[in-house]
């Protein structure tokens, strides 16, 4: 199951309230949204918790990191086939969280391209998507760091970092281009959407949320209204 657009990638970090049994749970909600507004929604989980979420709903589930390694003697790495049996669809890579060597991203890319996974790869800049975007990951996601997280989202802030990370990513392969940091309303939503992106990587505005169903399925109106 690939990714779809518009969509909604719910990053759900390392957050108690997304972790083991309420990783499930948040999946299901997350799943329910998806069907009610017919939005495409996936859910990017810790590895711990990959099969579990992977058996519980039908969206797609992401791990929220990969290593390029093989098999072998590689202890205390992420093996991407044993991300991918145990229920991955795809991977995110090079959040500001988990940034990774220009080399080593390189390589993690074309390893998930073999084994059929989905790559999404962050950026934090229109430059660094530029580069980014020579590798051919299946998405990019522009997330200003200093936003991530507030109250202020990139398509307010920041929205000429988008249309210049669309412009200059398109220039060099035509890779859909999704956007992060701050968003918490339909408004940020139906901006970015305006400015040419195809989705949104979400997180604390959901994961922090004592409603995140409610919260997400007004996002989600945000690319319908």
């Amino acid at each position: 199951m690939g990714l779809k657009t518009p969509i909604i990638i719910v990053n759900f970090k390392t957050y108690e309230s997304a972790t083991g049994k309420s990783a499930e749970k948040l999946a299901k909600i997350c799943e329910k949204v998806a069907k009610v507004t017919k939005v495409n929604i996936a859910v990017a989980v810790q590895d711990a918790d990959l099969y579990r979420v992977s058996k519980a709903v039908k969206i797609p589930v992401l791990s929220e990191h990969i290593d390029p390694i093989d098999y072998g003697a590689h202890t205390g790495h992420t093996l991407p086939e044993d991300l991918k049996a145990n229920g991955a669809k795809g991977c995110l890579l090079n959040h500001s969280e988990d940034r990774f060597k220009i080399d080593d991203l390189e390589k993690s890319i074309a390893k998930a391209k073999a084994l059929k996974l989905t790559t999404v790869v962050c950026a934090s800049s229109d430059y660094t998507a530029e580069s980014v975007a020579a590798f051919h990951p299946d998405f990019i996601a522009v997330e200003p760091p200093e936003l991530i997280g507030g109250n202020v989202s990139v398509s307010t802030a920041k929205p000429q970092i988008i249309t210049k990370t669309i412009k200059k990513v398109n220039n060099i392969s035509n890779i859909p281009v999704l956007c992060g940091a701050g968003i918490k309303t339909k408004t940020d939503v139906q901006k970015a959407v305006e400015l040419g992106a195809q989705g949104i990587l979400i997180a604390s505005a959901i994961t922090k949320s004592p409603h995140p169903g409610k919260i997400l399925e007004q996002l989600a109106m945000g690319f319908i209204e």
